[in-house]
């Protein structure tokens, strides 16, 4: 009942409130995304002789928005599920941890003065919400999987005169409880961030600066990210089901951003960051990731860059006194390692961290069709030792990407790609993907189709 029920006491609640106050807007959108994949060796290496993946997935979104005085309201509602996945004669088969109808997003965001006099905002926002900031290389919401993310958090949020302060926290129980705060962080589904982390943090704390200049902006990121300690049972001889207890492991993220244009025609990307504290099963860490990348406007359509990025690994040393495997928290990693996600998604790739040399080009057809064409070249910091006692060379592979995107209207769009990975045989090693008769050429192609509709009403 409550499923089949909540949208229309929604669509109701911020009627109402509508009505009851002067100079308020109430704002209903919403999406319908269809994406159809061909996949072979999508995310990790295909098995020689295997069939090619077929399937179109769609994301089905419902918003409610609602700003009065001193006050906004937001409620997102999502539905995603894979063609053909439930039966089409009964009302549902799919179980709970396979995507299907959930709240995306319900939060308030109250001004804490009357805003635009003295500053020109300071406000609370409270409830489930996404976490966008930068370039979505850490926090963001990760737009292009079609459940998305966000988290149940609070968030302090002060903007004047080019500066921008935010203080974030979330805390993270299972249930109502009459004591303890013991939480199994362990998710039913997709994973729990990009490393393929299987394990959400019980609560978290950050800060973030930025700051606008004449040539772009900057930002400073103090992230905090705390684990459940837990246990394994004396008869759980594999080790596969934790038994969680009381405290925390915690891990500290601290590192910035310089983004900007010179002379009107190169932009350039500068990240830095450092990783330290306790990863989730208590091991040390020290981490660190360095991103540079920059796109020169060769003319009115045409823009063109190089970049790298530089992720630590492991690298043989021992997991049991440092983990040296950055992991990029909660961001969106399809838009920079490869559209073939290979890298830092549920699909691991071992401990041994990342060298990514890429050049980027985008050609803007028309006003709303561009094209892109990205090449990546990714290898390993230091070369590794397999199993046999060999040693591999550094090199994984190259991967192509191609995308066009055209705009048919403001609300509809139309998107397509194909991706090509040439993996080496380092790629396919017990220390890297793990794939036995691994084939040397993946690929992959899809298209999507999105319309948003929106609608705004005012009194």
């Amino acid at each position: 009942m409550y499923k089949k029920n909540y949208l229309p006491i929604l669509l109701t609640l911020f009627c109402a409130m509508g009505l009851q106050h002067a100079f308020a807007q109430f704002t209903v959108s919403g999406q319908l995304r269809t994406r159809t994949e061909l996949r072979n060796g999508q995310g990790t290496l295909q098995i020689k002789d295997t069939a090619r993946a077929l399937f179109t997935s769609q994301r089905t979104r419902l918003n409610f928005g609602y700003s009065g005085y001193r006050f906004k309201l937001y409620a997102s509602a999502q539905d995603v599920r894979v063609w053909g996945q439930d039966a089409s004669s009964i009302n549902r088969i799919t179980t709970d941890a396979n995507d299907g109808l959930m709240l995306h997003e319900a939060w308030a965001e109250i001004s804490l003065v009357d805003t635009g006099k003295v500053i020109k905002n300071f406000t609370l926002k409270v409830g489930r919400q996404e976490l966008v900031y930068d370039d979505v290389r850490l926090l963001g919401n990760l737009d292009w999987l079609q459940q998305a993310r966000r988290h149940d958090a609070a968030l302090v949020k002060f903007d004047h005169n080019g500066w921008t302060a935010h203080l974030g926290v979330a805390y993270n129980q299972n249930a109502e409880r009459k004591s303890n705060t013991i939480y199994n962080g362990t998710p039913t589904g997709y994973t729990a961030s990009t490393n393929g982390m299987g394990a959400m943090y019980k609560s978290m704390q950050f800060l973030y600066l930025g700051r606008k200049h004449f040539f772009g902006n900057s930002s400073l990121l103090f992230f905090k990210d705390d684990f459940s300690k837990f246990h394994f049972a004396a008869t759980d001889t594999e080790k596969k089901t934790p038994i969680y207890e009381h405290g925390v492991w915690s891990r500290y993220t601290i590192g910035g951003n310089v983004f900007g244009t010179a002379k009107r025609k190169l932009g350039f990307a500068i990240s830095a960051f450092y990783q330290g504290g306790k990863y989730r099963e208590g091991t040390s860490l020290s981490e660190y990731f360095a991103s540079v990348s920059t796109q020169y406007a060769v003319g009115r359509k045409l823009s063109v860059g190089p970049g790298v990025d530089i992720t630590s690994g492991n690298n043989g040393s021992d997991p049991t006194k440092r983990y040296q495997r950055f992991d990029p928290l909660y961001g969106t990693p399809h838009k920079f390692w490869g559209y073939m996600d290979y890298f830092y998604v549920a699909d691991g790739f071992g401990a041994n961290g990342l060298v990514d040399y890429y050049l980027k080009a985008k050609y803007r057809l028309k006003d709303n069709f561009t094209l892109s064409l990205d090449g990546h070249r990714f290898v390993l910091p230091t070369a590794v030792v397999n199993n046999d006692g060999t040693t591999m060379k550094k090199s994984l592979g190259t991967e192509i990407d191609f995308v066009f995107n055209y705009a048919m209207t403001k609300a509809v769009t139309i998107e397509g790609g194909y991706s090509t990975m040439f993996s080496t045989a380092t790629m396919a090693s017990a220390k890297v993907k793990n794939v036995g008769r691994a084939s040397d050429f993946s690929d992959w192609a899809y298209l999507m189709i999105s319309i948003k509709p929106e609608f705004t009403f005012k009194n």
